[in-house]
């Protein structure tokens, strides 16, 4: 601690140039822990929540349907104890920007494939009832304000209205809510019935998107799987059966692999950062040549010169990443409520550990160089100019 005064007097030298440096490094690591909660929710392990449902759909391609006639051929898969069927419909209500998930589906299967959305009794039944019934999620009708009986316009971005409508025209008979706080991220989606969607689309009748199947054992899940897959091998429309959190994931990964990009984006954050706080370490030693010099000439050593400079380069990283790190935990609810909920970002212990081992391992790479000069500066050499 007694050498704290000269650490802080070295820093704010230049004032300027530490602050702007700081920011350099609380913006890197900011991102590094908004990409690396990404990357943990990406690869998070599958939670006890729907162990027991597998869905299958099209091994081409998530975006090529299944026929209607793969129902009962599931169904009777050793095995299986309850099939139903959903398709991506992608309307856009009022703004692009007010995207969310919204899905024709076979409302009574489908609300008893998924127990932990809750929906009074009375509406359930309303919902069954009504052909152009949808049911909302609480967050869905909090965001946009909307109440039982109103009427919900989706403009549609794949599937046209046969009629020649600009929209689709939904009747809001329910709210849903999620059984646990876990699951608030499933509030934020529109259920339709399937059945007005197939009926009023130009193309495509007949078909659904994919096939949510529950197992009747856990345990013998990937053995369901493959009876299920075999059975349409070969076939004109092969299947992939696989786990919900897998199917979950890699619907987000149509964009690309997640796992990749979030890498290269960090590594590439990560080299410019080297760059920048290197560079500004540099040109500190270079600048105060002299007062090292003195402070040598007044004894001392050179090992207690090296731990001063790599103490100076450790603290504007820690300094600099903690700052960073906290301001991507503050931000990362916030984003997760952007996106719609559709993924659990949190900075995990794991994200905070690898992020310190980062501060520190950089912070030693970029004040090793200067500090190994300031270890070998001849006194009489710094004070003399050279």
């Amino acid at each position: 601690m007694k050498y704290l005064p000269l650490l802080l007097a070295a820093l704010l030298r230049k004032k300027a140039r530490t602050l702007l440096t700081l920011l350099s490094v609380a913006a890197a690591f900011a991102l590094f822990g908004m990409l690396d909660a990404v990357r943990v929710a990406f690869n998070a392990p599958q939670s006890m929540i729907g162990i027991d449902r597998l869905i299958t759909s099209s091994r081409l391609s998530l975006i090529q349907p299944l026929p209607y006639g793969y129902l009962n051929r599931i169904q009777s898969t050793p095995g299986v104890r309850a099939v139903t069927y959903a398709s991506w419909f992608g309307g856009i209500y009022q703004d692009p920007k007010n995207f969310f998930p919204n899905f024709p589906v076979e409302p009574q299967s489908y609300l008893a494939m998924y127990p932990e959305l809750v929906l009074p009794e009375a509406q359930r039944q309303l919902f069954l009832k009504t052909r152009t019934g949808a049911v909302a999620g609480a967050a869905l009708a909090d965001l946009f304000g909307w109440r039982v009986g109103d009427k919900i316009p989706l403009r549609p971005t794949i599937y046209p209205h046969r009629d020649g409508g600009e929209v689709w025209s939904l009747d809001l008979v329910g709210i849903f809510h999620a059984d646990r706080p876990e699951l608030r991220s499933t509030e934020k989606q529109l259920l339709f019935h399937h059945t007005y969607f197939d009926e009023g689309r130009e193309f495509g009748q007949g078909t659904v998107g994919w096939y949510i199947v529950r197992v009747a054992d856990p345990s013998q899940a990937a053995q369901v799987a493959q009876r299920i897959d075999r059975q349409f091998a070969n076939s004109a429309f092969e299947t992939r059966t696989q786990s919900e959190r897998e199917f979950q994931i890699s619907f987000a990964k149509q964009i690309g692999d997640i796992g990749l990009i979030v890498t290269a984006i960090m590594a590439a954050v990560f080299f410019t950062l080297v760059l920048v706080t290197g560079n500004t370490m540099a040109q500190s030693i270079r600048e105060r040549i002299p007062e090292l010099a003195v402070l040598k000439t007044l004894g001392f050593s050179n090992r207690a010169v090296l731990l001063l400079v790599q103490a100076e380069s450790l603290i504007l990283l820690l300094i600099g990443g903690l700052a960073g790190l906290l301001l991507a935990w503050a931000s990362l609810p916030i984003i997760g409520e952007a996106s719609s909920g559709q993924l659990d970002v949190m900075l995990q212990p794991a994200s905070w550990l690898l992020g310190l081992v980062l501060m520190i391992a950089i912070g030693l790479l970029v004040g090793l160089p200067p500090a190994l000069k300031a270890m070998r500066l001849r006194i009489v050499d710094a004070l003399a100019g050279h």
